[in-house]
């Protein structure tokens, strides 16, 4: 049985997710906003306490994706494109400033696997969000000064977040964008009875981003806003202010972590 994840098979094909390099390419719709202090310290991990110098600052970023691995699979876009909506808090891990992922939803399975393997926490959703078109006319904004753009994400049929942005400027050094890498949980519980409290895989990981480039980029004003929802925790963070909205085009590889803490019993 070949594969690298489930499921195995005969000829290796019918995984979800190949063996990496993974290669993602796409358009973000991103919000900062502050939440209140202690929630958002509430949906830290073990192993990471709230940033002094930002608490309660987090970043919500829609996301326009395209997918590929070694085999052109962009050129299968039913199974290559998806859209995805995460949030992520501001951070320490010891001394070093880091951005955690609590909440992050996706339309793609095979997006869902891949995520869960490096330990993002994503659940099924429905992602959307204004496009920017270069033949210009009414039904496109401008990438540029006064373009506004929106973005919405949805959970079992509720809605869950709504953004809108409208751009300004330029950013100057893109690379501020992702100055913090993000860490994760990588959590499989057991099933066998007895043991539901001692997961079989329980680790503090931090995503290693190989050729990340950033392009486009421009910030400006922004509204954001999360909604509650059944079966959702989302809106517990309770957002206090909004600060910059931005819209960029974002490029990286994975194919590896970093693991931070192997809290697996």
């Amino acid at each position: 049985m070949k594969g690298y994840t489930v499921p195995l098979s005969p000829r290796g094909t019918a995984n979800l997710a190949p063996t990496p390099p993974w290669h993602y390419a796409g358009t973000v719709v991103g919000v900062e906003f502050f939440a209140e202090p202690s929630a958002a310290a509430a949906a830290l991990p073990e192993g990471l306490t709230p940033d002094p110098d930002s608490a309660g600052r987090g970043v919500a970023m829609f996301v326009d994706w395209q997918y590929s691995a070694t085999d052109l699979e962009y050129l299968d876009p039913a199974r290559s494109q998806y859209r995805e909506f995460l949030v992520t808090l501001d951070a320490r891990y010891n001394d070093t400033p880091v951005a955690w992922c609590p909440y992050i939803y996706v339309d793609n399975d095979s997006a869902m696997a891949r995520g869960w393997v490096q330990g993002f926490p994503k659940k099924l959703g429905t992602v959307h969000q204004t496009r920017a078109y270069s033949v210009g006319g009414p039904g496109t904004p401008v990438l540029g000064p006064g373009g506004q753009f929106g973005a919405t994400a949805s959970a079992a049929g509720q809605r869950i977040a709504e953004a809108r942005i409208t751009l300004q400027q330029p950013v100057p050094d893109p690379a501020v964008l992702m100055n913090r890498p993000v860490v994760n949980l990588r959590h499989f519980p057991r099933l066998a009875a007895g043991l539901h409290d001692k997961p079989a895989v329980h680790e503090l990981v931090m995503s290693v981003l190989d050729n990340t480039a950033i392009s486009d980029a421009w910030v400006g004003t922004a509204d954001l806003a999360f909604l509650p929802a059944r079966g959702e925790e989302l809106a517990d963070l309770s957002i206090q202010r909004v600060g910059r909205g931005f819209h960029f085009d974002l490029a990286y590889t994975v194919t590896d972590l970093k693991t931070l803490a192997d809290q697996s019993s």
